[in-house]
């Protein structure tokens, strides 16, 4: 898989890319992931990417030139083309997993006071990580790109995500370590059993419970 980012600020995924699972996965080349500043697609001499909103408003508005020659110049037949804004839909995990099955994602990440309308002509698919605003698209980008590289093919155990909340509609169950008492509190005994199928049962029984009082509307879906 190959992930293209732009962004007006590309010195944000310096972290995301030189740590951990993203790290590994770049390295053993499970994914391409490329971070594109907008600004160099501009053909202003200043390499301006943003300008006031016709017929007024507060802030600046990201212009159409850059960004459609962007995506004009990394996409193929293939491309799927995302844009990160809070009015997309909400992500869940099951789109993580569809997503997965994407040769090549661009991921257009916005910023100031959005997008001139006709960028969304070019775009698949609108994604909001919450409902809440921030500074720009990057945080939900690195969201969203961690949330679809952890899934692909040997990145980490299978078993790892096959159970991960919301997998089947529940969230996760309790999970515990060493030591067995710790300060008074106890590992359940159930646990120590040996018997999976009661340790599943248990399990599953901690998810509903866990989800009833922490999202109780997953069960009414």
């Amino acid at each position: 898989m190959k992930i293209d980012i732009l962004t007006l600020f590309p010195n944000m995924y310096t972290g995301f890319l030189s740590e951990s699972i993203i790290k590994r996965a770049l390295e053993r080349k499970q994914v391409e992931i490329n971070i594109h500043d907008i600004r160099d697609y501009s053909k202003d001499p200043h390499k301006r990417v943003d300008d006031y909103s016709i017929g007024g408003g507060a802030g600046m508005v990201l212009m159409p030139q850059p960004i459609f020659d962007a995506v004009d110049a990394l996409k193929d037949e293939d491309t799927y083309v995302i844009m990160m804004t809070p009015q997309g839909v909400p992500y869940k995990q099951k789109m993580a997993y569809n997503l997965t099955k994407k040769s090549h994602i661009i991921i257009i990440c916005g910023h100031y006071e959005g997008f001139d309308e006709r960028i969304r002509s070019i775009v698949d698919l609108e994604l909001s990580i919450g409902d809440y605003v921030l500074t720009g698209g990057e945080l939900p980008s690195m969201v969203v790109t961690d949330s679809i590289v952890r899934l692909l093919d040997g990145v980490i155990e299978e078993e790892s995500h096959e159970f991960d909340s919301f997998n089947d509609g529940l969230l996760d169950y309790p999970v515990y370590t060493k030591p067995n008492n710790f300060r008074g509190m106890e590992v359940p005994e159930i646990l120590f059993s040996g018997h999976h199928e009661n340790i599943n049962k248990w399990r599953h029984d901690e998810q509903v419970k866990r989800t009833q009082e922490r999202r109780p509307d997953l069960l009414d879906k």
